[in-house]
């Protein structure tokens, strides 16, 4: 299957570079550009792609907001989005990750890292480390001390699921974390599916969130 790709990036430049890559693969193309927010929701809720590239900085509505409507919106449940940002420690990025956003990209991302996150993230399986993310959501709990609270749910969480939860927050990828609980890939996947669900999380990347908000990871432990 074709990923459909939406381009939201108030560059003309960049959605044309952005979009060469793009349509040099054989298994994505771009459906639509955006060159603002507004724009950026329309075409989400009109042309339901599978992924939108989304510029953290745009006018009128920006990428954090856009987000946030089109992750809350029922019509675009199944829209993944995919963060893009000059700086690898954002607010906004964090802000859109909390939100439900898949993961983040760097502008100056090679192109196969691009077609690579891209893929990770249409497949549901979320970009939530490379370990800058990590590293980012780290910063920000250091600059707001105040935690949040330790959900019941953590409560409920088999003592397997608390590793695996402790690992996806580590940034560790499912066949990482399958070598290092000397777990099959399949067995992960199940265990991360029982977070979710419990969590009440839209995916891996509100895992590593949740874990670090409520205290359950130490962010200077990593």
């Amino acid at each position: 299957m074709t990923i459909k790709v939406v381009l939201a990036d108030d560059q003309a430049l960049v959605r044309a570079g952005f979009r060469f890559i793009i349509d040099s693969a054989e298994d994505m193309e771009v459906v639509g550009e955006a060159n603002d927010g507004d724009q950026a929701f329309e075409l989400a809720t009109r042309l339901r792609p599978d992924v939108v590239l989304m510029d953290v900085r745009m006018p009128k509505l920006n990428g954090l907001q856009a987000a946030r409507r089109i992750l809350e919106a029922d019509a675009t449940r199944d829209v993944h989005i995919l963060m893009l940002t000059t700086f690898d420690l954002d607010e906004y990025v964090f802000e859109a990750l909390r939100a439900g956003a898949a993961g983040f990209l760097l502008k100056d991302a090679l192109p196969e890292e691009l077609l690579s996150a891209i893929r990770v993230v249409a497949s549901g399986e979320a970009l939530l480390a490379p370990r800058a993310a990590r590293a980012l959501i780290k910063q920000f709990l250091r600059q707001s001390p105040a935690r949040a609270a330790m959900p019941a749910q953590l409560n409920s969480l088999t003592e397997r699921e608390r590793q695996v939860l402790r690992l996806i927050a580590g940034g560790y990828a499912n066949s990482e974390i399958a070598q290092q609980l000397f777990l099959s890939t399949a067995t992960v996947k199940t265990h991360v599916s029982r977070l979710l669900m419990k969590l009440g999380a839209r995916d891996r990347a509100q895992l590593v969130v949740t874990a670090y908000e409520t205290g359950f990871v130490d962010p200077a432990s990593k």
